[in-house]
């Protein structure tokens, strides 16, 4: 496995200048105390890029077909298979928000098997595995999936997971770091969680 890098390989664009339209861009995007989120500032080095991936991305996390809870649940397990700490913090945050406990959370990073996952998590869980192992969601998952999601949300959640191995592989790969107030990887889980 490759080392990450230890800083930014390309400074994220904070400040658009003259350029409008970079402007416009990167006030559309999510911003943090009135600055852009840096994987933003970053792919403002692109910027018909940055339109495109926030259009895109944009749509499947605020008009998607499947409910914030289990994509968030992908999102973070992408983020974890892919070792992107930027993705895991950005997506902890997320998750809260769509109802996933800190204990699932941290479950996702460190130990699925240390949370009493439901039968339809785990099918989830399962895709996001066998997608980030083998580019191939395998034949007992695919069928447990399609018992439960429609083709539309099937579809939607094999693009969530490839989206956002995507995205880990660019933060990865550009090393870009991460957001103030932003949490990192949670502690390591030792057994499930009591009721």
């Amino acid at each position: 496995m490759s080392d990450r890098p230890a800083q930014a390989r390309i400074e994220p664009v904070i400040d658009a200048g003259d350029d409008g339209r970079l402007a416009e861009l990167l006030a559309s995007t999510i911003l943090r105390d009135g600055a852009p989120l840096n994987i933003f500032g970053t792919l403002a080095h692109h910027p018909r890029l940055l339109d495109r991936f926030n259009r895109f991305g944009g749509f499947l996390l605020n008009r998607g077909l499947v409910p914030p809870r289990e994509r968030e649940l992908v999102i973070l397990r992408v983020g974890a298979n892919a070792r992107s700490e930027y993705e895991f913090g950005q997506h902890t945050l997320m998750g809260r928000a769509a109802g996933l406990s800190d204990h699932e959370i941290a479950a996702l990073a460190t130990a699925p098997s240390a949370h009493p996952w439901s039968p339809g998590d785990l099918d989830l869980i399962a895709m996001a595995d066998e997608l980030c192992a083998d580019d191939c969601v395998g034949e007992a998952t695919f069928a447990a999936l399609a018992e439960r999601w429609d083709t539309d949300q099937l579809i939607e959640l094999i693009v969530v997971a490839g989206f956002y191995r995507l995205v880990s592989g660019f933060l990865n790969s550009f090393g870009v770091e991460s957001d103030p107030g932003v949490p990192g990887w949670p502690p390591r889980l030792r057994g499930p969680a009591s009721s």
